[in-house]
C-alpha cells in the first residue's frame, strides 16, 4: 500500500530549481531573439506558458500515478480520437497538419500531448508483464497499440516529434526486459527499411538530410540555417557578445532564433560558459530524474521516469547536435527553452507525474 501521508516539502525541490532556472533562461533569450519583430510578446506568452506549466505539474503531483496509468484506455481514445481531428480539420501550416487553432491566437499542438499518453501506455504495459523478459507477442501487442498515435503523427507530418517518441518505448522495452536476439532482430529490420524510408519523405526533409551531409552545398538555401547557426555559435565566443547584442541574432540572419535555433542566439549572446551553465542544469535535471526511477515504489513508477529522462535527453542532444551540424535539422525544440505553448506544457505534465512517483516512494 503506498502511504498517503505526504506534503509538498516532499517534491524534489532540485529538480524544481533546474527545470524553472532552464525556462528563466529560455525566456530572455525568447525576448532578446524577438525583440523589435512581430514577435516581440512572444516572451510574454511564455511567461503564461511557465505560469501554466508549474500549476498543472503541482495539480498532477497530488494525483496517485497509479490512477493515471489505470485510466490509459480513455487517455488513448482522447488524444487518438485528437489526432484524427487535427487530420480532417486543422489548416495546413508550412506543409503540416499540427495545430488546431484555439482562443486568443493561441494553438494546440495534439501531437505533442500525445508523448504523455503513450508513455502512460508503455508504463502500464510492461509493469503488467510478469516475466523476466518480453516475449515476440509482447512486443508486437506494445507496437500495434503505439503504433496508431504514432502513424497518425507521422501522417501530419510531424517527423521531429515522431521520433521522440521512440527513445521512451526504447527504453522502456529495454528496461522490461528485451531479449538480445529480438534486438538483432529489430536493428536488422531498421537497417533494411531506413533505405525505403527515403521514398516517403517530403522534399524538404530530403534536402535537410542532404544539407547534413555537406551544408556548404546549398548555402543559401537549404544549407542556410545550419551554416548561419555555426557563426552565430562560434561568434559567441567564451563570454558571449551580451543580451541582444548577437549580430546574426539582431540582425536577423539566423531563422527560428526562438524556436528551433534558440540554442544558438545563446551561445552567441552569452558564449562558452553560458552553454556550460544551461547543459549542467540539464545534467542536474536528468540526473533527479533518474534518481526518482531508481527510488520508484513500482515497476510503473520506473518506467514512467526513465522514458521522461529518455525524452528530455533525446530532445537535448537532437537540438544541440543540430545547432552545432552535427544532426539533421528535425524541428525538434529545445526542452524548457524553446518557445511553444504545448511543448512546455507536455514537458511539465510529464514532469508532474516524475514529481508524483517521488511523493509516493514510501511503501507502508
Amino acid at each position: 500500500m503506498i502511504a498517503r501521508n505526504y506534503s509538498f516539502r516532499d517534491l524534489d525541490w532540485l529538480l524544481l530549481f533546474s527545470v524553472v532556472s532552464i525556462c528563466l533562461i529560455g525566456i530572455v533569450q525568447i525576448y532578446s531573439a524577438t525583440a523589435s519583430t512581430s514577435l516581440d510578446n512572444s516572451w510574454a506568452k511564455q511567461c503564461l506558458y511557465l505560469a501554466v506549466g508549474l500549476v498543472l505539474m503541482a495539480i498532477l503531483s497530488t494525483v496517485d500515478y497509479h490512477v493515471m496509468v489505470e485510466q490509459v484506455p480513455l487517455f488513448y481514445l482522447l488524444v487518438t480520437g485528437g489526432l484524427v481531428a487535427v487530420l480532417l480539420f486543422a489548416p495546413r501550416i508550412n506543409g503540416a497538419k499540427s495545430w488546431i487553432p484555439i482562443y486568443g491566437g493561441f494553438n494546440l499542438q495534439v501531437s505533442e500531448f500525445s508523448k504523455v499518453v503513450i508513455l502512460l501506455v508503455v508504463a502500464r504495459y510492461l509493469s503488467e508483464v510478469r516475466t523476466e523478459h518480453l516475449s515476440l507477442s509482447d512486443l508486437l501487442r506494445l507496437g500495434a497499440v503505439i503504433g496508431v498515435p504514432w502513424l497518425l503523427i507521422m501522417a501530419e507530418p510531424d517527423l521531429g516529434t515522431a521520433l521522440t517518441i521512440i527513445p521512451m518505448v526504447a527504453v522502456g522495452v529495454f528496461l522490461g526486459g528485451l531479449r538480445w536476439q529480438h534486438l538483432v532482430v529489430i536493428l536488422l529490420i531498421v537497417a533494411l527499411v531506413l533505405p525505403a524510408g527515403w521514398f516517403f519523405l517530403k522534399d524538404y526533409q530530403k534536402a535537410r538530410l542532404m544539407t547534413f551531409v555537406d551544408p556548404a552545398a546549398d548555402p543559401l538555401g537549404s544549407g542556410y540555417q545550419v551554416i548561419q547557426s555555426l557563426i552565430a555559435v562560434g561568434s559567441g565566443g567564451v563570454w558571449g557578445k551580451g543580451i541582444a547584442q548577437g549580430s546574426q541574432t539582431q540582425f536577423r540572419f539566423l531563422p527560428e532564433t526562438h524556436t528551433d535555433f534558440i540554442m544558438s542566439t545563446f551561445a552567441e549572446e552569452h558564449g562558452f560558459v553560458g552553454v556550460v551553465i544551461v547543459l549542467s542544469l540539464y545534467f542536474m535535471l536528468l540526473m533527479q530524474i533518474i534518481q526518482n526511477a531508481q527510488m520508484a515504489p513500482d515497476r510503473a513508477g520506473m518506467f514512467l521516469c526513465m522514458g521522461v529522462a529518455a525524452l528530455i535527453l533525446f530532445h537535448l542532444l537532437v537540438n544541440v547536435g543540430m545547432v552545432i551540424g552535427r544532426m539533421p535539422v528535425t524541428g525538434i525544440p529545445l526542452p524548457l527553452m524553446s518557445y511553444g505553448g504545448s511543448s512546455l506544457l507536455t514537458m511539465f505534465l510529464l514532469l508532474g507525474l516524475v514529481q508524483s512517483v517521488r511523493l509516493r516512494r514510501l511503501v507502508i
